[in-house]
């Protein structure tokens, strides 16, 4: 029932943001025609203010709206600090206008924009969010040590566990201890954060590239400086492979070094923002109809999608985790650990690939 109501919510924001419900034909010659892709690129696109809803029409309609700060800084013209809604609706302030979101000076001077735009807004909520979460779980630990979990101690402890003993340990072998921390905050995060892109007004932070990039990096970084030289061997004189090969072998490893988190960042953002793109193509098709006759069979369909995206949230949140312990695993295994089968190997990517 919450989820149908989160629905209903959500085609009753897009609905208003599309300029109200259908017209008559006469009605919408006079309006400007509505554009799905314009529509959807806003909502899943970053600002420099938290839109949430138009109440009415989009011209003279009530907009649900928190203006954000923005942070700008310009040679010669030292920084300004100011909030958003001074340059709303195409206003001009302090020489600074907003063009399709890209903060721009009048003059046509170099802007540094250090907003703190949606997405930013976002990813702080968020991380106040774990913090506030996860500060509780561990109290519950010190005041009841190994006794039985309760509250949301109880929640959370069954999938630390799993992270535990079905990723890391089976990923990384005997040295999983130091590479709990990551992956957890890289599990939650990502966790918390599809969660919250799936609520009315949420910022699809997840779906922005630039995070997905900074993950992926962060992965690379820890892999590499992790690494041995077991790990090293494999890729300048790879077992088995005869040495008149390894000037075309070499590259190829040398290439897959980088590649590997490269498919961590893509695979993330595609799927996260695909699956917020069909909920609102399927709304969008009422307007596109012209008709809210569609509107029972669109929203059904919308909502099925945004309950598998419920799916796909913790398990895009899931192989991000699982591949970054595999990838830490073949960069710290030793020589006697592959008769365990222990560290990483690039077959599980492809059989764990959504």
């Amino acid at each position: 029932m919450k989820r149908l109501l989160i629905a209903l919510f959500c085609f009753l924001s897009v609905a208003a943001h599309a300029n109200g419900p259908a017209a008559t034909t006469a009605e919408a010659t006079d309006k400007e025609a509505f554009s799905p892709g314009e529509m959807i690129l806003h909502h899943i696109g970053d600002s420099h203010e938290w839109h949430f809803a138009t109440i009415g029409d989009e011209a003279q309609g009530k907009h649900l709206t928190i203006p954000l700060p923005v942070i700008a800084y310009r040679a010669g013209q030292g920084l300004s600090v100011f909030s958003s809604a001074q340059l709303a609706e195409g206003k001009v302030y302090n020489g600074l206008k907003l063009e399709h979101e890209h903060l721009e000076s009048e003059d046509g001077s170099k802007v540094y924009d250090f907003s703190i735009t949606k997405n930013v807004a976002s990813l702080m909520l968020s991380a106040v969010l774990l913090l506030l979460v996860f500060t509780a779980v561990a109290r519950g630990y010190a005041k009841r040590g190994t006794g039985a979990p309760k509250g949301i101690q109880s929640f959370f402890e069954p999938i630390i566990v799993f992270i535990r003993d079905e990723v890391a340990k089976k990923s990384i072998g005997p040295k999983y201890e130091r590479y709990m921390p990551y992956l957890l905050t890289v599990f939650f995060f990502i966790w918390f954060n599809n969660l919250m892109g799936l609520m009315p007004g949420g910022a699809n932070l997840t779906g922005n590239i630039a995070v997905t990039l900074t993950l992926a990096v962060l992965t690379l970084l820890i892999t590499l400086f992790s690494s041995n030289k077991n790990y090293w061997h494999h890729i300048f004189a790879t077992p088995g492979v005869p040495k008149a090969l390894l000037p075309i072998m070499i590259p190829v490893e040398l290439i897959g070094i980088v590649v590997k988190p490269f498919s961590l960042m893509v695979r993330l953002f595609a799927n996260i923002t695909a699956g917020h793109i069909v909920i609102l193509s399927f709304i969008s098709l009422i307007f596109i109809f012209g008709s809210v006759s569609v509107a029972p069979v669109t929203l059904a369909f919308g909502l099925f999608i945004n309950m598998l995206e419920l799916l796909v949230a913790i398990l895009q949140a899931y192989i991000f985790t699982l591949l970054t312990a595999m990838y830490i695993g073949g960069a710290v295994e030793e020589h006697h650990d592959a008769d365990y089968q222990m560290g990483g190997g690039d077959g599980a990517d492809t059989a764990h690939t959504h």
